[in-house]
């Protein structure tokens, strides 16, 4: 219904679009002089048509479902207000089809009640939409004369909706550092972060203290030991530092390859098929190294008679590095084809070999572009979290030796929340912590990447 209600907006849009450019070509032969091209007025009452009802219909979707969910709740009898949730939980899976437990009266009514309402709403989404979209449109073509300042005006909408796009990803962005804030505070008021930061044990499980204000001295000294996160710490940084020394030679050599020796022939066809590794998922990624190369490699070390655990870093490490070489292959490439063809020129006129003005000069030249695409990589090879689970383990281990297996701070994140949780739990409120860390580190590397960015930046005329 929603998508149908979207696409009736666009098709509204337009074809008053075309009404209105047709209303300012008609004042035209009058030979009366327009503000703005025609165009223009077609613009003018197609944002005039569609802007507003779009906005309706986003804020009518997002508080539908709450609006619901509170009327339904409030017409529950007798019900312990600890379960509310669950049993609405219940009403929506029996109305959708997918509920399997034992059905009562309690969930037929909340079922029917339910999709009464949604009925309800979902016309008088429909009826209000299309009102707006009628006297907006009407509204918008009275308006057109030759005076109207269509361009202007369409101007000054494109304008505020560009403000509003960048204002919701700024808020967006608040909202989750807020969010990752107040529950590590709240984890960080039950662990000592220095624990948390410099421990070498990490055992969530161990906590299963439902109310973290009611833990008792006993408890707290139980739990303390359980949340050090050194081990998470270095596993993603050794992941990521085994995935970097396969993608970053590989990746850099290819992108200079591309740029300075493939013919264009070559070129056409080596960028598309590097760039594919890019787009494949990295489940798929996952799987290969799972009964891939992490049985290759227990069975050649054992082999060589070593003792390579079936999950390994070097496994995930490796495979993840395939995976990245498209960011650095192709973000080298465009940084080095950037570099002005009168720096190679003037190379090759002191007597410089190819070679030697790439060493020498195209390289430096780019230097700031490739370590931005490097920083990129390790940025992405930091948040992998798939290839890890199936490839490197889920056992919190402080080791450097890479046949071994190891985790990330992602994983980890991941294996927290999974199921039903109990967000005063510190077991809960860990993962906040180490999102909060990593949130972090990203932006230390996004501080280190600009700073470098400006230090070696080259302009050219």
């Amino acid at each position: 219904m929603n998508l149908t209600i979207f696409l009736l907006i666009l098709l509204f849009s337009l074809s008053v679009f075309f009404l209105g450019k047709t209303k300012a070509t008609n004042i035209s032969k009058e030979r009366v002089k327009l503000h703005s091209l025609p165009n223009y007025y077609g613009y003018y009452i197609a944002l005039w048509c569609g802007v507003p009802a779009l906005i309706i219909f986003s804020l009518w979707s997002l508080f539908e479902p709450m609006i619901i969910k509170l009327l339904v709740i409030n017409n529950l009898p007798n019900q312990d207000p600890g379960k509310l949730n669950l049993i609405y939980e219940r009403i929506l899976a029996f109305t959708n089809g997918t509920f399997t437990g034992e059905i009562n009266d309690t969930i037929q009514s909340g079922s029917k009640q339910y999709q009464s309402l949604r009925d309800i709403f979902e016309g008088s989404k429909i009826a209000l939409v299309s009102v707006v979209i009628l006297l907006c449109s009407i509204f918008a073509y009275q308006k057109i004369s030759a005076k109207t300042k269509a361009r202007d005006n369409v101007e000054k909408i494109l304008r505020g909706l560009l403000f509003t796009s960048s204002l919701i990803a700024i808020l967006t962005t608040i909202g989750i550092i807020l969010s990752l804030l107040f529950e590590s505070i709240k984890f960080f008021s039950v662990i000592n972060i220095v624990d948390f930061l410099f421990g070498t044990g990490w055992s969530p499980q161990r906590a299963f203290v439902r109310d973290a204000s009611a833990i008792t001295a006993e408890e707290l000294a139980e739990i303390t030991d359980a949340f050090g996160s050194v081990p998470l710490f270095a596993g993603t940084a050794f992941i990521a530092l085994i995935a970097m020394l396969v993608a970053a030679p590989i990746g850099l050599f290819s992108g200079i390859f591309m740029a300075e020796y493939a013919s264009v022939r070559v070129r056409k066809f080596t960028k598309p098929i590097i760039e594919i590794l890019a787009g494949i998922p990295t489940v798929v990624y996952g799987f290969f190294a799972a009964l891939t190369v992490g049985p290759f490699f227990r069975e050649f070390g054992s082999n060589l008679g070593l003792d390579v655990s079936s999950e390994s870093a070097l496994a995930a490490g490796l495979v993840m590095g395939v995976m990245i070489i498209p960011y650095v292959s192709s973000l080298s490439d465009d940084v080095i084809n950037a570099v002005p063809q009168s720096l190679r020129e003037g190379s090759y006129a002191v007597g410089a070999t190819k070679s030697e003005t790439i060493k020498k000069v195209v390289v430096p030249a780019a230097l700031p572009g490739i370590i931005g695409s490097l920083l990129l990589a390790i940025s992405r090879a930091i948040g992998e979290t798939m290839i890890v689970v199936m490839a490197a383990g889920l056992a919190a281990n402080l080791t450097i030796n890479p046949l071994e297996s190891t985790t990330t701070i992602t994983t980890q994140i991941v294996m927290i929340l999974i199921g039903d949780q109990e967000f005063d739990s510190p077991k809960t409120q860990s993962a906040f912590a180490l999102g909060l860390t990593l949130f972090f580190a990203t932006l230390v590397l996004n501080y280190i990447a600009l700073r470098v960015v400006k230090k070696y930046r080259e302009k050219y005329d």
